[in-house]
């Protein structure tokens, strides 16, 4: 799919790594100008290196910050950082996420705090820093990365369902505020995916880079119309 980003400017989070370093990829093949964020300084810089000798030339650029989404005050620095950087973003693609899976009974509090606290408050406060930037600028693109886990509830998945299925909610919800002023709002939502996550990599499994096809595709849609969610499922997953 042909897609022409140049003089945009996507913030990925989560983005060293698996689904959110295939985002962050397709977006700077696409012409766009991309920081990334993780928790960790020293991946953070890692991921920039490599991406920044493959992928850019003397007109892109890749840049990256350690930040935690959990923390308002690690977001809004984040933000504060981008501004002067790269600009404030036109693309928001909000990939942060970690799964605690066990039954409600064994899950000790912190492990739930982790959980809605990366996957649906981290969400939340980039969306929040993000959303009066782009009303500003006219308008941008916001796209959520979820889960089927945000339909489909699974034994053990407590927290990490509680956490999509809230996603989901609040991403209709900020759409519905927000496409009058040039805001699209879209959320993506894979089954299994081969990476690290969870159950680990598999032959069957989607792979990273076809969810970055997907929000290739969101990005290049007119701008008359919006996907608004995707779905995305393993074509042949092994027969139960």
């Amino acid at each position: 799919m042909t897609l022409n980003l140049m003089g945009k400017r996507a913030l990925v989070t989560g983005g060293t790594r698996g689904i959110g370093r295939a985002i962050a990829e397709r977006l700077l093949e696409a012409g766009a100008g991309v920081a990334i964020c993780g928790r960790e300084e020293a991946g953070v810089a890692a991921a920039v290196g490599e991406m920044d000798r493959v992928f850019t030339s003397s007109r892109l650029k890749v840049l990256g910050r350690a930040a935690d989404v959990r923390s308002e005050s690690s977001v809004r620095s984040l933000f504060d950082w981008l501004d002067g950087a790269l600009g404030g973003p036109d693309i928001l693609v909000n990939n942060a996420g970690v799964g605690v899976f066990k039954d409600l009974a064994s899950m000790e509090p912190q492990e739930w705090r982790t959980v809605m606290g990366t996957n649906l408050d981290g969400v939340y406060h980039c969306c929040h820093q993000a959303l009066p930037r782009m009303r500003q600028a006219g308008g941008g693109w916001i796209i959520n990365i979820s889960s089927l886990a945000g339909k489909n509830a699974f034994a053990g998945g407590a927290a990490y369902n509680a956490s999509k299925f809230g996603l989901c909610g609040m991403s209709e919800a900020v759409m519905l505020d927000h496409r009058y002023e040039g805001v699209r709002v879209s959320t993506v939502m894979p089954g299994s995916v081969s990476t690290d996550f969870g159950q680990g990599r598999a032959d069957w499994k989607i792979a990273p880079e076809d969810v970055a096809e997907a929000v290739a595709a969101i990005l290049a849609m007119p701008e008359r119309t919006l996907m608004s969610c995707v779905e995305l499922r393993p074509s042949r997953p092994p027969r139960r």
